[in-house]
């Protein structure tokens, strides 16, 4: 089954609005949210994603800085009025593991129906090689809808056991995969672009769950049981060993680390214009794409900012001492 839709990290770095200490400050999304959300139609999966990026929310509140994503990015549309879009982007806190947290939402009128793709993804930076975090779901009817949930690999699995040991198997996080696929309902998807499905990792969840004519009810079942299950805990185990870690590692190894984060954001940056442009139009593709690219500059910043830092502390020293 083909669907037309944004790249599988459907639309990459677009965090969300987290629970954080000052709710005055924290929760300014979260009301944008509630009131952007207000116009998208209230399918299947909208309340256990939005009870997942609650709970994302409290988890990482202290390590994210308030949303500054413009309103014009957070809520659009196609000129058609046929599709709408929202998008948010929290970058990390200094001294936080956490690069950017993605919230994703868009609902397209396509010539047989509506499609319906929600995206949660959390980037981290290169103070750890731990795992990126996706999850995407993509709902083509009441009954029909394709699960992405993975822990995104930073290394070439085949290459390092210790991190295939570290981060798949001593989490156990397979189990999860191995639950979901256990019903009747579901059969493997896979993604038609090779670049998407060569940075998935041999644990990922990559399921399409077709309930049948008329069985609304099953998939609603379905995705508040099984789905919601697997979720929280391929979230959980990603908050507890990915997203708090740090690595001690040699400069060749961060070089390696940010290449490979690199080409990951390139290959869904490109996914991501090609399928906006056709579904919002250029304009739209664009502003929300240099969005994301803002997110870049604003690591490199800090990146510079604590590199002059660390310069200039032993230059203010040597000159007391002459």
């Amino acid at each position: 089954m083909q669907f037309c839709r944004p790249p599988v990290l459907c639309s990459l770095p677009l965090p969300l609005p987290l629970l954080r200490r000052k709710r005055s400050t924290t929760f300014r999304a979260s009301m944008g949210r509630s009131s952007t959300l207000s116009r998208f139609p209230r399918v299947a999966h909208h309340d256990l994603m939005l009870d997942l990026i609650a709970t994302c929310e409290s988890l990482l509140g202290p390590d994210l800085l308030p949303s500054s994503v413009p309103d014009n990015v957070l809520s659009f549309q196609s000129e058609s009025c046929t599709s709408i879009g929202s998008l948010d982007v929290r970058y990390g806190s200094p001294g936080s593991s956490v690069d950017f947290i993605l919230e994703s939402w868009l609902h397209c009128q396509i010539p047989n129906g509506a499609l319906d793709i929600t995206t949660l993804f959390g980037f981290l930076n290169d103070s750890t090689d731990a795992p990126h975090f996706l999850l995407e779901i993509i709902q083509s009817s009441p009954t029909s809808l394709v699960l992405l949930l993975d822990l995104l690999p930073r290394r070439d699995l085949a290459l390092s056991a210790n991190y295939v040991d570290k981060f798949y198997q001593d989490t156990q996080v397979d189990r999860q995969r191995q639950q979901v696929e256990m019903l009747p309902q579901v059969l493997p998807y896979r993604s038609t672009s090779l670049y998407i499905r060569s940075i998935l990792s041999p644990t990922a969840i990559a399921v399409h769950i077709n309930c049948g004519e008329d069985e609304q009810g099953r998939m609603k079942e379905i995705i508040h049981t099984q789905l919601e299950s697997a979720a929280k805990e391929v979230l959980q185990i990603w908050f507890d060993k990915c997203a708090r870690s740090s690595e001690q590692m040699e400069e060749t190894e961060r070089s390696y680390i940010l290449k490979r984060d690199g080409m990951t954001r390139k290959i869904l940056e490109t996914d991501l214009v090609d399928n906006m442009s056709r579904i919002f139009g250029a304009d739209v593709a664009n502003r929300v794409v240099g969005e994301i690219q803002k997110g870049y500059s604003f690591t490199k910043l800090q990146e510079d900012l604590a590199a002059k830092a660390k310069v200039r502390r032993p230059r203010e020293n040597d000159n007391k001492g002459i």
